[in-house]
């Protein structure tokens, strides 16, 4: 099963941690999506940074 992440709010005042997992994912730009194939891992990602990501099952 694939999922699609789309970065929904700016990293300016997230912290370092978050910020880095925001840039682990590959999305520098709000409204950049990337496609995923889900994992243990990849749920792990998703949860430190929720508030700032929308995930849609593709």
């Amino acid at each position: 099963m694939n999922v699609k992440v789309t970065l929904i709010k700016s990293t300016i005042s997230c912290s370092a941690a978050q910020k880095g997992t925001v840039a682990a994912l590959g999305l520098k730009k709000v409204g950049q999506s990337k496609v995923f194939a889900d994992s243990a891992t990849l749920q792990g990602q998703l949860k430190v940074v929720s508030h700032l990501v929308k995930v849609e099952n593709v």
